[in-house]
Parts: C-alpha cells; sequence; structure tokens
C-alpha cells in the first residue's frame, strides 16, 4: 500500500510540475515524496530527477550549490533547504523546498484545476500540536479553527489561485508559541478555456444554421467529460449535448436572435459562458411562381373538378397566396391550391396566382382555363326540304351544333340506318329511293381521356323525291337532237369549205379534165331520222322501235368511218 501511494505521488508531482509550466524537452522533473509542498525535514523526504538523458549522470545541488550525492537519480534527504538536479545536456529542473520550520503550511503536489477539492494542512514541528488556527489568503483572514488544521477549497476556482499562510499556537514540552508559517502558492489550472461561439451571423432563411461552441480542455484532463448548453435570448435551445455543436436543418426569421453557449463540467460544477453571438436570418424574396392544373393542360369538362396549384421556387416565409382570373375584381380564392367542384361556363379564363412575403410580390404567368362544354342543339339544313325533290335533282344536307368544344363527330342515319360519317350528307342526284326520313347526331367526348360522351339528336327532316313526267323527257330529248343537228350542220359546212378549196387548187395545178361525177363517199351525211312515236315515255319504248337519233358519216371513196365515229342512242 505504501508503495502504491508513493507512486501515486511522483505521478501527482510531475502532472503538476507540468501545469507550472516547468515541464519541457531538456528540462528534468524533481520529485519529492510524500507529495507534498513544502517538505519537511521530519518527514522521510525522497527526491527523485525523473527527465531525459543518461541515467546515473544527475547532478545534484542544495542551495544553489554543487551537492556530493552525484550519479544517483534519488536521493533521500534529512538537512533542510532548497534543492535542484540536472542531466547532461538539460536545464535546471525546477527547486524542492524542505522545511525546518516552527510552523508549516503544506500544500498537495500535484495538479489543480477547476472543480477540484484541495486541502491545505497547518503542520507544528515534528508534528507538534497546533491550535487556534488561522488560515490567509493574500494576507486576508478566511477562517479560524480553534481545533482544527486544515483548510479545504472545494471546488476549486480560478479566483482560489494566489498566496496562503497560516497562523497558531504550537504547544512545544511545556509551553505555547503563536507561529506563522511561510506563504505557499496555490496555482488552479482551468478545467477547460472560455468557450468562444462561432457560426453564421446573417444565414439565409431556409439554410442550415450550425453553430460551434469551441473551448480547449486541459492537457492534463484531455479526457475531461464535457456537456454544452445553447441558449437564444437567455432560453436553452435543445437541451444539454455532449457535442460542442447547434445543428439547426432549415432556419427561419423565428431563429434569429442573441446566442450563446455554456460548457460544463461533468455534474456541472465548473460553468462557462461564451460572449453573445448576434444571429440574423435574412428571408429571400419570392421568385420563380408557377402554375399546374390537374387536369393536364387546366381543360375540363362542364361540370367536372378542377384544381389549380402553385409553386415558388425561391422565397421564404411566412408566405401568402392568391388567386385572380383576368376579369374578375376580388381574388378568387387564397393558399397554394384553387379548388373548382363543379366547373361552370364563366370559369373559362386565365388565372394567375400572386406570392408575397409581405415586403415583396410575385405573379405566376397566366394559366389559359378551357371549359369543354357539350354538344347541343343539332340542326339539319336545308331543312325542311321544300318539295317538289325530282329525281336527278342534286341534294346536299349539312348538320350543324349551337354549342360543343371540338372535335365533334357527326352521324347520319336515313330511316333508323346509319348511312354516312362528317357533317355533310352529299346524296349527288336523288332518286326515288332517297326518299325517306334523315336525322343526324352530334357527338363530343370531354373530360380527361374522354370518359365523358354527350350526344346531341337533331329533329327529322323528310325527304320525298318524284320521278320525273313524260313531256320532261321528250322535251329534254328534243332539246337534245336540235343541238346535236346544230353541230352536224357547223361541221359539214366547215368540211365543205375544206373540200372545195382542195379541189381549186388541184385544178390549177392540174391540166383541165372534164369534170367528173362526184364520188361516193363525198356525200356529207346521208340520214338524220328521228324517231317519236306519240303518246309513249321514253322510258317504255320497247327495245324493237328505240328512238334514235344517230349519224352516218362516210369517208372519201365510201370507206365507212370507224366504230367510234359512230353516234347513237343520243336520246
Amino acid at each position: 500500500m505504501a508503495g502504491d501511494t508513493g507512486m501515486a505521488g511522483r505521478v501527482a508531482l510531475l502532472l503538476w510540475a507540468q501545469t507550472l509550466g516547468l515541464a519541457g524537452a531538456r528540462t528534468p522533473q524533481l520529485l519529492v515524496e510524500p507529495p507534498w509542498v513544502p517538505a519537511v525535514r521530519w518527514d522521510r523526504v525522497t527526491l527523485t530527477c525523473q527527465g531525459l538523458g543518461t541515467a546515473g549522470a544527475t547532478t545534484w545541488y542544495k542551495d544553489g550549490q554543487r551537492w556530493g550525492q552525484r550519479g544517483r537519480d534519488r536521493i533521500t534527504v534529512t538537512k533542510s533547504g532548497t534543492y535542484t538536479c540536472d542531466k547532461p545536456g538539460t536545464e535546471l529542473s525546477s527547486p524542492v523546498t524542505v522545511s525546518d520550520a516552527g510552523l508549516v503550511l503544506q500544500v498537495p503536489a500535484r495538479a489543480l484545476l477547476e472543480g477540484d477539492t484541495v486541502t491545505l494542512r497547518c503542520r507544528g514541528w515534528k508534528d507538534n500540536t497546533v491550535t487556534s488556527v488561522s488560515f490567509y489568503h493574500e494576507e486576508e483572514k478566511l477562517r479560524w479553527h480553534h481545533d482544527g488544521t486544515e483548510l479545504s477549497l472545494s471546488p476549486l476556482r480560478l479566483q482560489h489561485s494566489g498566496r496562503y499562510s497560516c497562523e497558531g499556537w504550537v504547544e512545544h514540552w511545556a509551553s505555547k508559541k503563536l507561529q506563522e508559517s511561510q506563504a505557499v502558492t496555490v496555482t488552479v489550472q482551468e478545467l477547460f478555456s472560455v468557450p468562444v461561439l462561432e457560426g453564421p451571423p446573417e444565414p439565409t432563411e431556409g439554410s442550415p444554421l450550425n453553430l460551434r461552441c469551441l473551448s480547449t480542455r486541459s492537457p492534463l484532463r484531455p479526457r475531461a467529460p464535457l456537456l454544452h448548453v445553447f441558449y437564444r435570448d437567455g432560453q436553452m435551445v435543445g437541451g444539454s449535448w455532449g457535442s460542442p455543436q447547434l445543428l439547426v436543418p432549415t432556419v427561419g426569421v423565428s431563429h434569429s436572435g442573441n446566442y450563446s453557449c455554456e460548457v460544463r463540467s461533468e455534474g456541472g460544477v465548473v460553468r462557462k459562458s461564451s460572449a453573445r453571438l448576434r444571429v440574423t436570418v435574412r428571408r429571400v424574396p419570392p421568385s420563380g411562381v408557377s402554375l399546374s392544373a390537374q387536369p393536364p393542360g387546366a381543360q375540363v369538362a362542364l361540370g367536372d373538378r378542377l384544381v389549380l396549384s402553385c409553386a415558388v421556387a425561391e422565397g421564404t416565409g411566412p408566405l401568402s397566396f392568391s388567386w385572380h382570373r383576368e376579369g374578375s375584381g376580388a381574388p378568387l380564392g387564397t393558399g397554394p391550391r384553387l379548388e373548382l367542384r363543379h366547373v361552370g361556363d364563366n370559369d373559362s379564363g386565365q388565372y394567375r396566382c400572386r406570392v408575397s412575403d409581405g415586403d415583396s410580390v410575385a405573379e405566376s404567368d397566366p394559366l389559359n382555363v378551357t371549359v369543354l362544354v357539350p354538344v347541343a342543339n343539332a340542326t339539319i339544313t336545308p331543312g325542311p326540304l321544300a318539295p317538289p325533290v325530282r329525281a336527278g335533282d342534286p341534294v346536299t344536307l349539312r348538320c350543324s351544333v349551337q354549342v360543343g368544344s371540338a372535335p365533334v363527330t357527326f352521324t347520319w342515319w336515313h330511316n333508323g340506318q346509319e348511312v354516312a360519317q362528317g357533317p355533310l350528307l352529299e346524296l349527288g342526284d336523288v332518286e326515288v329511293g332517297h326518299s325517306g326520313i334523315y336525322q343526324c347526331v352530334a357527338t363530343n367526348q370531354l373530360g380527361q381521356d374522354g370518359h365523358r360522351v354527350f350526344q346531341a339528336l337533331s329533329t327529322e327532316v323528310a325527304l320525298e323525291v318524284t320521278p320525273r313526267g313524260h313531256g320532261d323527257t321528250v322535251a329534254a330529248g328534243v332539246g337534245g337532237t336540235l343541238l346535236f343537228l346544230v353541230l352536224l350542220v357547223g361541221v359539214t359546212v366547215a368540211w365543205q369549205r375544206w373540200h372545195r378549196g382542195a379541189a381549186r387548187e388541184h385544178q390549177e395545178r392540174a391540166p383541165p379534165n372534164p369534170t367528173a361525177p362526184p364520188e361516193e363517199g363525198e356525200v356529207l351525211y346521208t340520214q338524220i331520222v328521228t324517231t317519236e312515236r306519240t303518246g309513249v315515255s321514253p322510258r317504255a319504248t320497247t327495245p324493237q322501235d328505240p328512238p334514235v337519233t344517230y349519224v352516218e358519216l362516210r369517208g372519201p371513196h365510201g370507206r365507212h368511218q370507224e366504230h367510234g365515229d359512230i353516234y347513237e342512242n343520243v336520246l
């Protein structure tokens, strides 16, 4: 047990020497046992010179003079005085005093840090009894003890550093004597330094905020557990943490304020606070306002639901939203979404979203909302058809709607049967079989993916086709015959003129000959026959006696023309 105590004392004294700044790469350390300073002669005092250099090459000094205990690293002291040591190539160690005074105030020979507990003891010569002891700090009396000889300082503060002494009645043989000790110096080291709070003073709203509470632990206790507490405007933020950082992932204007941090030792005995750091969160004005619609494209069927959403690319809050439609004075709504549960005819138009942070305003580009209208009031023109409509007359029907969003399709029905598609029904030259009832059906598909189908049915239109009469047929036949005869006469006259001109030219070139009779083949036309049977319709003409107008043209020298030159059945 005594050996363990001695080893602990050597380690403690070495640490104490390092704390006083006496440790160095080239300065040996002078350790004392028992670990009290100043040491007293009546204790068995052992000094150890520890440090770099050759073992066994220690030089000892007493009261500044070389002492005869050369070569040994450890010696036992029996006389009072001031002792130092060195080694080859090193500086002189710090001194250790061995006292032989009648009253001595001793301090533990170890490092003293904030928060520790230390006891100072006032001892009489050779441990003679001491009574009525008083302790002094910087010559100011602290307390008086009738029987006690120890002064406990707990917990240690930096302000406990300074010069201490004691005074008391020391019994010696049968007498008492009032004595005062020499002053000793107590140095209290920082357990950790005063913290410094670091961080951005003007972060942007929406960005992270990282504050760091920087404090350096004493090298004598580098692993001392410390707690870090952060405050904003005097209020604790986030509780106590082992980490020296305070991270706010997303800051808002409400995070502005005066920040500070406090570092605490384990148990909270030692506490130190940083200076205040003013943090002002800067807002970002809104920008990049955009609109989206559901259904996409902002095309919605009459009576369906429409939802418009407003998004902001940049901007910090709190943000306010308002909705506006072109031509509408008052806002249509507030908030980032505008919902129209049942769209009406008047909901079409250009919509905008305005965003404000209280200081600035940003507006979106307009979004055109189209309300799709079902088809209604299908109509057929012309209609009704004025009689009479005779066979061969051209007839075209058109179907249209009064209202209806594109695309609109049209279907035609004749006597209950579908006959055509499209807005026009072209019957051409009608026949009796075209008679009957006509209707058209207009259709459009609205809503997203055309899930709603609307149809409009027109009124019925009756078409009655009457056949043409006999008089119309004869008149048409005679008119056609006369036109053919006029054309034929024109051709004949032209041919005669050409023929006569050619004959004269031949006569001028050839010797005169007696006039020859006209050859066969010079006949201009042989027969034009118009056959008409009284009282009989052209449609009723029999194959044995057809009404025919025809022309037979013979070529020169009696040759018949080709089949393509013969026209028949022209009536």
